[in-house]
């Protein structure tokens, strides 16, 4: 089939079906009635002889043949949005958008006060909507448009994902103010023979201070894990037990607390937070504007 004998705006719609799982959510995400996205599922399933979705409840579940096509036509749409914002400069005080991205929630809530400031101030109309991403579907999503960047630490991604580092930092321990055996500092022998907790959004396995610690031989004994850090630095405000966490992160969730917030008692490598794009969006008006507010809220 000759694509000069394809409505091209079907594609639209398959992909807005198959994002929103809804031929109602399709078409509010559309502004387009519901007629009018059944009608032209029903092409769609003409000219691929396929159902390609099926209801199930109140979802559409995609078809084998459906799920195969999604990534190229999600790609080919990204490729003609980025060409259309190419020709037409992106101007962020009268344009509307909204920018995806996928960051970690210890990472929302050391970005999102400062970027949402100047995006207020500087682009009245956008939108920002984060979310978190699983790693290894992290690529996929930023190829396809479906994100537009990402926040997070050093990944192995290929040489399509573009990245830079927007910060630094370090470890460190929380404990509260006025505990029996730390005032102010912790060498590695106190550290050790405390209760501690970990905040992980994994049901087993160590984290990375235990990788560290497991450097020099060492191990600690994990009293309580729990899924968020500002649970456990509620948990560390009221116990004796102390928590190892990042550093900006810490200095955050521990303003109600009073908890003390000291440097980690072994010499461990600071970390690196990047933000991640695509390479077909890299000289995307629109994108390059979003990756400048994101660098220069680190900033303030």
């Amino acid at each position: 089939m000759h694509i000069s004998r394809v409505d091209l705006n079907l594609f639209t719609v398959f992909e807005a079906i198959y994002t929103e799982g809804s031929v109602t959510r399709a078409s509010q995400k559309l502004n387009l009635t519901q007629p009018a996205i059944s009608h032209a599922l029903g092409r769609l399933r003409q000219m691929f002889d396929d159902p390609l979705f099926v209801r199930q409840g109140h979802k559409m579940v995609s078809t084998p043949l459906a799920r195969n096509m999604i990534e190229p036509i999600r790609r080919s749409l990204r490729g003609l949005e980025v060409t259309l914002n190419g020709v037409h400069a992106f101007d962020p005080e009268t344009t509307g958008k909204r920018f995806n991205i996928a960051l970690r929630d210890v990472l929302e809530a050391t970005i999102l006060p400062p970027l949402m400031r100047r995006v207020r101030q500087a682009a009245p109309l956008v939108d920002i909507a984060a979310s978190q991403v699983e790693r290894r579907e992290l690529e996929t999503e930023l190829a396809t448009g479906a994100l537009d960047g990402a926040i997070d630490v050093l990944l192995p991604l290929s040489s399509d994902i573009m990245h830079t580092r927007i910060y630094q930092d370090s470890t460190v321990i929380v404990a509260r103010k006025g505990h029996p055996a730390i005032d102010g500092s912790i060498n590695i022998d106190t550290y050790l023979k405390q209760d501690h907790i970990l905040a992980s959004s994994r049901r087993r396995g160590p984290g990375i201070e235990d990788f560290e610690l497991s450097r020099f031989g060492l191990e600690r004994h994990i009293r309580l894990r729990c899924q968020h850090y500002y649970a456990a630095c509620r948990v560390v405000s009221q116990t004796d037990m102390i928590l190892t966490m990042p550093g900006r992160y810490a200095r955050i969730a521990n303003e109600q607390f009073g908890n003390q917030i000291i440097p980690f008692p072994l010499e461990v490598p600071a970390f690196d937070v990047f933000l991640y794009w695509h390479a077909s969006v890299d000289n995307d008006p629109a994108n390059r504007w979003f990756r400048e507010q994101v660098m220069l809220s680190i900033k303030d």
